[in-house]
């Protein structure tokens, strides 16, 4: 038996099939393209993702019977607003996770409907990239569009649309929505009356474990696939990510060093974060997560080597940096590409070179782009400390976890070793775990993940490394308050 597991990403969607022993069968990535109509804004068209799932899931199968497929399972990009009318045709495009434009919405739900509010009803403070205040700017900016909305839906939501005819989603990516009360597990009536939204505009709530439907005809055609095939609920990007790497079960930590970057904190108990700085939402076990996201991660490196340095070899960048440097540069970069969430929720924030002399090397920038990654990380990590929380050790995935440079990095910046899974595929590998639970092959998200993740190598930090970073750490941490008039100052003159 074979189950596919979709990763719906923001430059493009990888499938894989998983076999019944979690073994991964075959990969096949689709990209398109995204959108940036004006600064700070992201936006990519539904179907194009509907497109390279169609194009992607017959290459996937080739070769393989497509008959011993027994279920899909997504695990998307979070956050992202996509409405359609009373047809379920998509009204625009999509706005996307990583998009800014709601600082007034934002303001509007932080300062007027309030924060300690907020946190009341969702557990949750407003971000830029929610969905609640892409609805607000919506309303506000594009009225006619908003009058006609039928549906409102999260991005797998789509596909999972798009595959079974059913309006969706699963508790923790309903969490990213500002809209469901996360404690209860249920649509918050008092946000839904804030944004102007009725409840029935809204998808029907899953755990990400449970079946939403099976394939419609015109899917089961277009995808080579039968007709009986089971499509779970699936889980957001994060949460789904953190299935596949273990991270189920209270007590466990996985971070995530992809487009942005998250630390995933998981409790089998509700609880919030007393600042807000970090999201309280539902994980895909069935438990809650706290977690703190940034917004630039590895991409913070593949803009520096491939829109500045323009190269793609990464690995002979990062070789360029010499091993006594690690701990002991002397240039600091603040990795605010797009703003940041965690811990500043601060649109206008900017990304910046801090030290640069004469005599500073190309390697040195290169070397701060990574370590002021690992720095952003480590604010979160001090938040969940703060609240009491311990963090002995965690897991380590997403597309920068491939490089031991950054690994070792990270390990010493945050104190504590990180462990790469065996098979660490990300969301798309948490999606096809879910979907063998929803097809019955395991009897819960925890049993499937003791019994399909592995461990294959830990990178541990040394003593005197983690003390050079420290000092570090602390000088970095300065730079953004310093900064942060200035970034406003900056925003204004756009």
């Amino acid at each position: 038996m074979y189950y596919i597991g979709i990763d719906l990403g923001t430059s493009a969607v990888k499938l894989l099939l998983m076999d019944e022993t979690g073994g991964i069968a075959n990969i096949v990535s689709r990209e398109y393209p995204v959108s940036f109509p004006r600064p700070g804004w992201s936006e990519q068209d539904p179907a194009d993702w509907w497109a390279a799932v169609c194009g992607g899931i017959p290459e996937l199968l080739a070769g393989f019977d497509a008959a011993q497929v027994k279920g899909i399972g997504a695990g998307g990009q979070m956050h992202g607003l996509v409405v359609l009318d009373k047809d379920d045709t998509v009204i625009r495009p999509c706005i996307l996770w990583n998009d800014g434009r709601t600082q007034k919405q934002v303001d509007y739900l932080n300062e007027v409907i309030g924060k300690d509010t907020l946190s009341q009803y969702t557990a949750n403070i407003a971000f830029a990239g929610f969905t609640a205040p892409k609805l607000l700017w919506l309303r506000d900016n594009e009225p006619e569009n908003f009058a006609r909305i039928e549906k409102i839906m999260l991005p797998k939501d789509y596909i999972n649309y798009k595959l079974t005819g059913v309006h969706g989603t699963d508790y923790s990516d309903a969490s990213g929505m500002l809209l469901l009360d996360v404690q209860h597990k249920r649509w918050s009536r008092k946000m839904l009356d804030i944004c102007g939204v009725r409840e029935t505009q809204l998808p029907k709530l899953f755990e990400s474990w449970q079946p939403v439907g099976t394939l419609t005809a015109d899917a089961a055609k277009a995808l080579g696939l039968p007709a009986d095939v089971v499509v779970c609920a699936g889980a957001g990007d994060n949460a789904a990510a953190a299935v596949g790497c273990g991270a189920v079960g209270g007590g466990k930590c996985n971070i995530s060093l992809g487009t942005s970057g998250t630390v995933f904190i998981t409790s089998d108990t509700f609880g919030v974060d007393k600042q807000n700085a970090l999201h309280s939402f539902a994980h895909a076990d069935g438990g809650y997560h706290l977690m703190g996201c940034i917004l630039s991660a590895a991409s913070c490196n593949k803009w520096w080597s491939e829109e500045i340095l323009h190269t793609d070899d990464y690995a002979a960048e990062q070789a360029l940096i010499p091993a006594d440097k690690l701990g002991a540069n002397d240039v600091y970069f603040l990795p605010y590409l797009m703003g940041e969430r965690s811990p500043h929720n601060d649109p206008a924030a900017r990304g910046a070179f801090v030290g640069l002399r004469m005599d500073t090397p190309r390697a040195a920038l290169t070397q701060a782009v990574l370590e002021g990654v690992a720095f952003a990380i480590r604010d979160c990590v001090e938040i969940a400390k703060a609240q009491g929380v311990e963090i002995a050790a965690s897991t380590l995935c997403g597309g920068g976890a491939k490089s031991p440079l950054w690994r070792k990095i990270l390990a010493n910046v945050l104190g504590i070793p990180l462990t790469l899974p065996q098979t660490e595929q990300g969301p798309g590998y948490g999606g096809a775990m879910l979907a063998a639970v929803a097809c019955g092959a395991y009897p819960d998200v925890r049993s499937c993940a003791d019994a399909l993740v592995r461990a294959k190598q830990t990178t541990e930090p040394d003593a005197a490394l983690v003390a050079r970073y420290n000092a570090r750490y602390a000088v970095w941490r300065k730079l953004y308050p310093a900064l942060k008039a200035s970034f406003a100052e900056m925003e204004a003159l756009v």
